[in-house]
């Protein structure tokens, strides 16, 4: 039976995350100076892809081109990656997204209304095109001709391949947390930290 984003992942992960043995000192470090960006402890996503120690930090610094180093808004970048983690069924990506995006501007109705997609009323032209790249990438892997023209005429193209390469890579780490049942993060309550906020903020300034 296929999953909803909002389930829970059921039952253990496949591949348990790392001990600091495991996956090795600079790599734990790295774990939990960005759990305490995010108000919680060394995330799962990264101890568990830790564990594949020469690979792990490579895809790290291409994830941070992405997020939240791209060119595109922050909050369309949240935008996107939010639409994967619904059109994916990744329980993982959604609730750990879900948290970030309401430090970009977008607010908890803007977060729910993704799961109802593009044609959903109260999103302006620019983000339902978004929405409908996500959308079209994910069921047809491309973009129609007639979309293209439409983003396109909004976005230049370093942003048009931005947008491709972000649905890609949020689609690839959403198969592989789905397949090792990475468990999601139990999340402290409340809000994202002004930690994150301020992040936020410094990355906006540097695009």
């Amino acid at each position: 039976m296929t999953r909803g984003h909002d389930d829970p992942t059921p039952g253990r992960p496949r591949i348990a995350p790392g001990t600091r043995a495991q996956i090795g000192r600079v790599n734990a470090v790295i774990a939990r100076l960005l759990g305490a960006v995010a108000g919680g402890g060394p995330p799962n996503v990264f101890t568990t892809l830790a564990r594949h120690r020469g690979l792990f930090r490579k895809w790290l610094r291409f994830a941070g081109a992405l997020m939240p180093g791209g060119v595109l808004r922050r909050d369309e970048t949240e935008l996107l990656i939010l639409r994967v983690a619904h059109n994916t069924h990744s329980a993982y990506e959604w609730t750990q997204h879900a948290r970030i995006a309401l430090t970009t501007g977008l607010t908890e109705a803007d977060v729910e209304r993704v799961r109802k997609g593009p044609a959903a009323a109260g999103w302006s032209p620019r983000q339902a095109l978004l929405l409908e790249a996500a959308d079209e990438l994910h069921s047809d892997h491309t973009i129609s001709d007639a979309l293209w023209d439409k983003l396109s005429a909004e976005l230049p193209d370093e942003h048009l391949i931005e947008v491709c390469m972000l649905v890609g890579h949020y689609t690839m780490l959403a198969m592989t947390l789905n397949a090792l049942a990475v468990v999601p993060d139990v999340l402290p309550p409340g809000g994202p930290p002004r930690t994150m906020r301020v992040l936020q903020r410094i990355a906006a300034r540097g695009r």
